[in-house]
């Protein structure tokens, strides 16, 4: 589904897309990874060609599937270089507000920006 959000609003394939993933703990306002889906999320992304990166303010770093993620500081760079931006944990302390405005594309699957009043047009529920 992103694939085709990303191809639908952005005209871009997943393939050497910059894929940002927001949250990859298991659920909000927790460090814990076990049974995450952002997990099957990141390898099916990579699988189809896309470069995904990822913040995670309680999961600086994890290793799976051989090979070790680091989070990268969430700035406004950050988030204008990727296609789109995922939400996958919805975590408290995230200013959804602020992703939305310095996004390109946001695909929520949390109903996260439910809140975000502005550019809202970025927005794409799952």
């Amino acid at each position: 589904r992103i694939g085709m959000v990303l191809n639908d609003k952005s005209a871009k394939a997943l393939n050497k897309a910059n894929i940002l993933v927001l949250g990859v703990a298991y659920k909000a306002d927790i460090k814990d990874l076990r049974e995450s889906p952002a997990l099957d999320v990141v390898k099916l992304l990579e699988d189809q060609g896309a470069a995904v990166t990822y913040n995670d303010p309680f999961v600086p770093e994890f290793s799976w599937d051989g090979r070790t993620y680091k989070s990268k500081k969430l700035t406004a760079r950050l988030m204008q270089k990727a296609d789109v931006t995922v939400v996958v944990t919805n975590h408290s302390t995230y200013n959804y507000q602020w992703i939305v405005d310095n996004a390109q594309l946001v695909f929520d699957t949390r109903n996260a920006t439910k809140k975000v009043v502005k550019n809202r047009n970025k927005i794409v529920r799952l």
